[in-house]
C-alpha cells in the first residue's frame, strides 16, 4: 500500500493511464526497495480494488486536468478571503472565448477574453476581446476601463443607463460629473490586483502600468487556479449565459463541439465585442448572485450592481482623472538613446524634427536614456517623454512617426511585423532592409484584402485589422470615455495632439470645474475660491477662475448614504 500511494502521488503530473499501468510500476517499485519478487502483489481485480480504494477518496484517479489541479492546492485548512470594499480586491485573466468570430476575409477564430472581477461586489468591472495574441496593452486597457465610466452606446435602450439603475446616481453625479450619460456598470479604483502567471501579467510592462496607477500586484502561484477561483468561475458562467446563445458556440470542449461550428459564426469581433458589453450590463450586473447577501438582510441575494450601491455607500467613491497621457503611460515602454537617424526599434526607425534638441543628448533620468511607449497594435509611431519645462508636471509627450508609414496605408501590428521580419531576407544595408520590410508588408496586406495568398498570410492580416478596428477612436487604444464635442479652450495644440488637459494634472491638483474633454479627462468640481482639491481656477491657461458651483456640494458623505438606506 506505502508502494502504491508513492506510485499515486507521482503520476498526477503525467498524463492519464491504466490500472495496469499503476501495476507495473508499483512492482517495479517494490523491486528496488525490497529486491526482486520478496513483496507479492495480489491479483488483477484485488489490485485495482485496492488502487480504488486509496485513490477515489482522495482525487488520485481521474483526467490529468483534475489531478495537477489537486496537486496544485494549498495545504488546508482553507481560509476564505474575506474583501469588505469594492476594488480592494480585482482579479484579472485571459482565456479564449467559447465561440467563433469572423475576422476579415473570412477568417473564423476564437477570440481571447480578458476580464477584470470585482470580489467584493462581483462586478465585471471591464472586459477586452481580442483576437489571438492578447498584449500587456491590452491588459493595461483593462484597468483604465475599470477607472473611468462606461459609455451609453448608441444602439443600447435607454434602461441600461446608470440613472435608471439601482446605482446612487444622483448623490455619485454630483462627485463625478463624466457619470452624466454613464452606462449601469460600477466605477471601481482597484487596490489589489491578482493575476496569474501568464506572461501577458508578469511582463515588466504590465507591472509598470500597475505601478503608474498605485496598485498592487499579486501574482498567483503558477498552476494554481483555486488561488483565482472566483474569475475561474465567471469564466465558466460567462460560458453557460452568454456564449451558448451565440452563434458560433463551440462547446467547452471538442467532445461538446458540433459538426459545422466554424459555418455556423455570423458576428465579426466588434460586433460580439457590443453583445458582450450590452450583456454584462443587463445580463450579469442586474442578475442576482448567491454569493452576495446584504449586510442587514442575510436572506437577500443581491445583484452586483446592488451590492456595489450598498458598499460605496460605506466606503464612499473617489473620481480619478484619467487624461490621454495617462494613457500613454500605461503602454509598454522602452529606454534607447536618441540618434542622428531617430529611434530606431525592432527594424522600424522613428524620427521627426521635434527630436532635433536631444539627438546624441543624454536624457536626464537614470542611465541617459530616453523614456519611449509604443503600441504593439499599432506600431506605425511612438510617444517620447521629452523634457518641457514649462508644463505642470515638467514633460510632454511627443509622436514621433514611422518613417515609412506613408508606405504602409493598412493597419498592422507588431507580430504582422514579426510574421514579415520571417519571410524577408536581408539583402542589403540596414537602412535598404527596413525599406524592403515595408514593401513586404505593403504587399502582404493588400494581397491578403484581396483575397490572395496563403491562410497563415490571411490569419495574420484578418488579426491585424480586427485589432485595428479595436483600436479605432483614438490616438492611444481608443478613448475610454465616450466621444464629447471639444471647445477651443481644451482642444489639441497644434504643436503637441496630447497637450489638451494638462492642467488637469498640476501638482497643487486646483482644476477648472466641470470639465471632461474628449479623452474621458476628469476635473474635480468645487466651489470657486476652496482650497487644495475643491480649489478652481489656479490651473487654468488663461488664469481665470471656472463657473461657481453649489457651496453645499462637496465630498461624497458616506454616513449619509448610508442613512438614505
Amino acid at each position: 500500500m506505502a508502494a502504491l500511494l508513492e506510485v499515486l502521488e507521482a503520476g498526477q503530473e503525467r498524463s492519464s493511464g491504466t490500472l495496469g499501468w499503476f501495476r507495473v510500476y508499483t512492482e517495479r517499485l517494490l523491486a528496488e526497495q525490497h529486491g526482486d519478487g520478496s513483496v507479492p502483489l495480489p491479483s488483477p481485480a484485488t489490485f485495482n480494488r485496492l488502487v480504488h480504494a486509496l485513490a477515489d477518496g482522495c482525487g488520485l484517479l481521474g483526467s490529468a486536468r483534475q489531478r495537477r489541479w489537486r496537486s496544485a492546492r494549498p495545504a488546508p485548512p482553507f481560509v476564505p478571503t474575506t474583501v469588505m470594499a469594492p476594488g480592494e480586491l480585482v482579479m484579472m485573466d485571459s482565456t479564449l472565448l467559447d465561440a467563433f468570430v469572423v475576422l476579415d476575409d473570412g477568417v473564423v477564430e476564437r477570440p481571447e477574453l480578458t476580464i477584470a472581477l470585482d470580489v467584493a461586489t462581483r462586478s465585471i468591472c471591464a472586459a477586452v476581446l481580442r483576437p489571438k495574441g492578447t498584449r500587456s496593452v491590452d491588459a493595461a486597457q483593462l484597468l483604465a476601463q475599470m477607472m473611468v465610466p462606461a459609455p451609453m452606446r448608441p444602439a443600447w435602450p435607454q434602461a441600461l443607463a446608470m440613472e435608471r439603475s439601482v446605482i446612487p446616481y444622483e448623490r455619485l453625479l454630483s462627485v463625478d460629473a463624466r457619470l452624466e450619460g454613464a452606462a449601469a456598470r460600477p466605477v471601481i479604483t482597484p487596490q489589489t490586483v491578482v493575476v496569474d502567471q501568464g506572461s501577458v501579467f508578469v511582463s515588466s510592462s504590465f507591472v509598470a502600468a500597475c505601478g503608474s496607477l498605485g496598485i498592487s500586484l499579486q501574482p498567483a502561484p503558477p498552476g494554481n487556479g483555486p488561488a483565482k477561483g472566483h474569475v475561474e468561475r465567471t469564466f465558466s458562467s460567462i460560458n453557460t449565459l452568454f456564449a451558448q446563445h451565440v452563434a458560433g458556440y463551440t462547446g467547452s470542449h471538442t467532445g461538446e463541439r458540433g459538426r459545422d461550428t466554424e459555418g455556423e459564426a455570423v458576428w465579426t469581433l466588434a460586433q460580439l465585442d457590443d453583445l458582450l458589453q450590452e450583456w454584462i450590463i443587463c445580463g450579469w450586473q442586474a442578475r442576482e448572485h448567491d454569493g452576495l447577501r446584504h449586510p442587514m438582510m442575510p436572506r437577500r441575494a443581491l445583484s452586483p450592481n446592488e451590492m456595489w450601491a450598498a458598499l460605496v455607500a460605506v466606503c464612499g467613491y473617489v473620481p480619478v482623472p484619467l487624461g490621454r497621457e495617462d494613457y500613454i503611460e500605461l503602454m509598454p515602454v522602452k529606454r534607447q538613446k536618441i540618434n542622428d537617424y531617430g529611434i530606431r526599434i525592432d527594424y522600424r526607425t522613428y524620427d521627426h524634427k521635434t527630436l532635433n534638441p536631444y539627438r546624441g543628448e543624454a536624457s536626464p533620468a537614470a542611465e541617459g536614456l530616453w523614456e519611449i511607449h509604443y503600441n504593439p497594435h499599432a506600431p506605425d509611431e511612438v510617444w517620447v517623454r521629452l523634457p518641457k519645462p514649462g508644463r505642470p508636471r515638467g514633460y510632454g509627450w511627443e509622436a514621433v512617426p514611422w518613417i515609412h508609414r506613408t508606405l504602409v496605408s493598412a493597419p498592422f501590428t507588431d507580430f504582422t511585423w514579426q510574421h514579415v521580419r520571417s519571410t524577408v531576407t536581408q539583402r542589403g544595408s540596414r537602412v535598404q532592409h527596413e525599406h524592403d520590410l515595408a514593401l513586404a508588408l505593403c504587399e502582404l496586406l493588400e494581397r491578403a484584402a484581396a483575397g490572395h495568398g496563403s491562410r497563415r498570410d490571411k490569419v495574420v492580416a484578418a488579426r491585424a485589422r480586427a485589432h485595428g478596428a479595436a483600436n479605432e477612436g483614438g490616438a492611444v487604444w481608443g478613448i475610454l470615455y465616450g466621444q464629447q464635442p471639444q471647445t477651443a479652450a481644451d482642444g489639441p495644440d497644434e504643436d503637441d495632439g496630447f497637450d489638451h488637459g494638462e492642467e488637469a494634472f498640476a501638482e497643487d491638483g486646483e482644476t477648472e470645474a466641470g470639465e471632461a474633454d474628449a479623452a474621458g479627462e476628469y476635473q474635480p468640481p468645487g466651489p470657486a475660491g476652496a482650497e487644495g482639491l475643491a480649489g478652481v481656477g489656479a490651473g487654468d491657461n488663461k488664469g481665470q477662475a471656472g463657473p461657481a458651483r453649489d457651496s453645499s456640494v462637496t465630498v461624497y458623505d458616506p454616513f449619509e448614504e448610508s442613512l438614505r438606506w
